[in-house]
């Protein structure tokens, strides 16, 4: 509770300050050029985390923010940010992430097991540029609804432009986890051991998993694009050792996809 109220202090510093900055030029914070990105997403990939079979699964791609200067590189997996400082080699600000439900009705795997709720993620992140063609990214997120735990992503991406408007993109990646975000996706009481017939499990926090991602992305016009990519990740700790991986699931889990994006502009006074 305390690492988190100071996670959300900070951030809440640094939005005081971006406020000022702009009241001292005569300005609202909101005022000035806007944009908003809208698409889809369309990908094979695990039923939920751990599951060992595959569906064809959709999801939204949303994102906000002030016209500018471009971010040199951006990943699919960045989620939803607003960044509230940018010199250009270094970027950081507030992060959110929607997080959908998990139910029986995900794969018969899950009877027994309590509910997820859909809830989000919210804390911030920080970029990296340390060359022309690598970024290092990295993102603090408290749950709220769905778990209470803290989940932290760290991917380090390599670009280059292989042809005009077509960019080759790929590196590691790795997750951390709190205990509570763990035993919400992966733990297993004496209840639901009755329940499902899983072994009884009160995992851990730690490491989640590490894997590696790469993407095609064709910047067809200014404002539209679409991406092609593979993610590859191995579950590690607490989460490879849950009696729901162990038994009925599986620590490789892959997922490829297409993805699509069309960005508007928009003033605010």
């Amino acid at each position: 509770m305390a690492k988190t109220s100071r996670l959300l202090i900070s951030f809440a510093f640094f939005a005081t300050t971006a406020g000022a900055a702009a009241a001292q030029d005569g300005q609202h914070w909101w005022s000035g050029d806007w944009y908003v990105s809208v698409g889809a997403a369309g990908f094979l990939g695990p039923k939920f985390e751990g599951a060992k079979h595959n569906k064809l699964q959709f999801s939204p791609l949303i994102s906000l923010g002030k016209q500018g200067p471009a971010p040199r590189f951006s990943s699919r997996n960045d989620n939803p940010a607003f960044a509230l400082l940018d010199t250009g080699t270094f970027r950081a600000g507030i992060v959110g992430k929607f997080v959908p439900s998990r139910d029986s009705g995900d794969g018969r795997e899950l009877r027994g097991l309590k509910d997820v709720k859909w809830g989000a993620e919210a804390g911030g992140f920080v970029e990296l540029y340390p060359t022309d063609w690598i970024r290092a990214r990295a993102e603090l997120r408290q749950g709220i609804r769905a778990h209470n735990g803290l989940v932290a992503d760290v991917a380090v991406d390599a670009f280059t432009d292989i042809a005009p408007n077509l960019r080759l993109s790929g590196g590691p990646r790795a997750t951390f986890a709190t205990a509570k975000y763990m035993d919400a996706y992966y733990g297993v009481d004496a209840k639901e051991s009755a329940a499902s017939g899983l072994d009884r499990d009160n995992p851990g926090g730690g490491l989640k998993s590490v894997g590696v991602g790469g993407a095609l992305t064709w910047q067809a016009t200014k404002n539209f694009s679409t991406s092609s990519f593979v993610e590859y990740q191995r579950l590690k700790g607490s989460a490879a050792d849950s009696s729901l991986v162990r038994e009925r699931g599986d620590r490789n889990q892959l997922v490829i996809g297409l993805s699509a994006t069309y960005r508007f502009g928009f003033t605010l006074n």
